[in-house]
This record gives structure tokens, sequence and C-alpha cells, in this order.
């Protein structure tokens, strides 16, 4: 047998067994098991899940970003912790405590730097993607939150104790830092718009949103929405709403309501409110179907085994689903053909056909939170 030959056989013996070990990664994911410190990875396409991964600790309010390629989740423990995940040898492949008490963090947009926000001691450290060595820490003077990526290699944060938020800036050798004031009491969470140009601020001290128009050449906050909140019919907060879980449908941004059964809209480009949708309950989650036609929201306690489907055009709700008790997060398949619910209580996830709006799989799961799929490697804010 001459050379040639006996190539061509040894890769038609050894071709079929090397195609098995490869695996794509845009249709995975990760489910948060929260109370077990503990990560699924799923696969979209067979609606299962293909691996159980330990060792995260805790999880009670976690979250995570993708690297560019896919292939890494860093996950963000409530415990301080910053874990590195393979998703396709599925291993811890780093893991560092950072801080005593974490509450998210994000990825630079070249997928090079991670950024976590402190509750304790206060703050936001910089690492390394690759290999996790802390590069930078950021003072705040007080508790980090609303922490988001932007474009040129910046990070943006605000500060609960002072009001203020802060522009991170990591283009450079050293990082540069611009501190805003005044940007109202008590900054809880924030969102970036899709563009990368608008940062905004929800506040629990007062009412009112405040916004920063990330392109100009002096940032300046800029006071948006002043009935956003209480108003005059305060109702009890069971579960503040999640501003990162803001819905962009077309030329509307659509909000949950503090203390109310609604959702708000509005106008992406002037920033002022056009309108109103009642809800099932108190909203935490209002999140758009990819395509922007429709809005999915679920609930805080005593109203969370519900989720409710709204139409963009509309404004009325159009669909309501009972996945069960503590439904705690929801996210789409990449172009919107299916919907992924979490429910806690039930320890499972069900997937649900985005226009029939029928439970179409199910995936048993030990107090599920957070689903996170790798598609949101290639999204601004998230």
């Amino acid at each position: 047998m001459n050379r040639l030959a006996a190539f061509l056989l040894c890769t038609a013996l050894t071709a079929p067994a090397f195609a098995q070990e490869l695996r794509a990664t845009g249709d995975l994911g990760v489910v948060v098991e929260r109370a077990t410190g503990s990560v699924l990875i799923v696969d979209q396409s067979e609606r299962a899940a293909i691996g159980r991964v330990e060792g995260f600790g805790d999880l009670s309010h976690a979250s995570l970003v993708f690297s560019a390629d896919e292939r890494f989740a860093y996950i963000f423990g409530r415990d301080g912790g910053l874990t590195k995940l393979d998703l396709l040898t599925q291993q811890i492949v780093g893991r560092v405590v950072q801080a005593g008490n974490s509450i998210g963090g994000a990825i630079s947009d070249d997928g090079k730097l991670i950024a976590v926000a402190n509750y304790e001691p206060g703050g936001v450290n910089i690492f390394d993607a690759e290999t996790l060595e802390q590069l930078v820490a950021i003072p705040a003077g007080g508790k980090a939150l609303g922490l988001e990526d932007a474009p040129g290699r910046k990070f943006v944060f605000s500060v609960w104790d002072t009001g203020e938020t802060k522009i991170v800036d990591m283009s450079g050798p050293e990082p540069k830092i611009t501190t805003l004031s005044n940007i109202g009491a008590e900054p809880y969470d924030a969102l970036v718009t899709d563009d990368g140009r608008t940062y905004i601020a929800g506040l629990f001290g007062e009412d009112g949103l405040t916004s920063i128009d990330l392109w100009a050449e002096v940032p300046e906050p800029r006071r948006i929405l002043p009935q956003y909140g209480r108003g005059k019919e305060e109702m009890p907060v069971y579960k503040m709403p999640h501003l990162e879980g803001w819905a962009k449908a077309g030329d509307q941004i659509v909000l949950p309501a503090i203390h109310h059964h609604e959702v708000l809209w509005i106008d992406s480009r002037t920033l002022e409110e056009t309108g109103r949708t009642a809800t099932h309950g108190q909203p935490v989650f209002a999140m758009a179907r990819p395509g922007g036609r429709q809005v999915w929201v679920n609930f805080a306690h005593p109203d969370n085994d519900t989720v409710q489907v709204i139409d963009s055009m509309t404004h009325e709700v159009v669909g309501e689903m009972k996945p069960g008790p503590a439904v705690l997060h929801m996210e789409f398949t990449s172009r919107g053909t299916e919907a992924w619910v979490s429910v806690r209580d039930e320890n499972k996830v069900v997937i649900y056909d985005t226009t029939t709006l029928e439970p179409i799989g199910e995936i048993a799961a030990e107090s599920p939170s957070g689903i996170f799929f790798t598609a949101r490697a290639h999204r601004l804010g998230l």
C-alpha cells in the first residue's frame, strides 16, 4: 500500500470518531441552579441539559456573560466569586473570590476584560478575561450597582450610597475615570441601549430615572420620567424590577413599573413616556422577543406563577401562561422562536413556542433562576 492510500484509509477510519467529538457553541446556554451552587449546560436544539457543573458558590443572585467565541461563561456569584466555565469541556477553568458580596458583572466590547460590581467592600474590580488576573480596582465610596459595558472598552456603573455614576475608560494604558454627580437618590440598577449610546439608571430613593448620553463629548446626567416610581399610590415592593430586563420593541423602550402593576412604554428617541399597560402583578422582567413584536413579562410574589405576553403595537395583553410557582427568569432563543422560562419551586425549565404560546418541552433543574444563551456574547449591555 502506498503512502497516499494509507493516508486516505487512516482518514476514513478516524473521521467519524473525530466528527462526533465536535460541538458548536451557537445553540448552547447555561441555567443557574441557585440553591445548589451549580449550573446546567443546555442545548437549545435538543431542548435538553447536556451537563451539570458544580462548585460555583453562592448563586442566589447570579448572572453571567459569555466570551466572544461563545466557549466560556463568566459567572458572577453573590459571595464575590468570579468563575470561568468552559462550555465544551464542561469544566471550571478559573475561579477567584474577589470580594465579600457581589452584584453582577460585564465583559468589555473586545472580550479582553471582565468587570465585577461589589456591594462589599464596594467598587468595581477588573480582570484579564484569559487568566482572571486582577488588573484594576476602582474604588467607589459605596455599593456599586448597574454595571454595564459600553463601546470603546468602557464600563459604566452607579453608586448607591453617593448617587454618582462612574464611566471607566480602559482603552489606554491606565484607566480614565469620569465621575458624574447628582444622578439621584440610591441608584439601584441600570441599562444601556442596544446602540451603546444611552445609560439609564433607576432610582430607589426617589421617583424618576436618570439618563446619560455616552456619545456626548462631555456626558451629563439628565432626569427623565419624573412619574416613574412610587407615585401617589405607592404599593409594597416584593421584588425590585430589573432594568436589565428592559425591552426594546421598534422605536419603543418597555420598562417594568416600580410599586405598580404596569409596564411603561417610552419613546427611545425622546425618552418620554407614551403609554402604560396594566399587568397581572408587579413586573420584574419585561423582555422583548427578538424582532420586537411581543414583550414577555414575569412578576413578583405573590403573582409570580404567571407570564403575560403584550403586543408591542397595540400595547394589549394577548396571552397569559401559568408555568408554575416562582417564575424567576425568561430567555428567548436567538431568533425568538422559543422562550425558556425558569420555575424555581417546581424545579424545572418550561419551553414555550412563541407563536402558539404552548409548552413544547421541559427540563429538570434544581431551583433554576437565570437562563443565559450564548447569543448574548454579541450584544451590548448584557
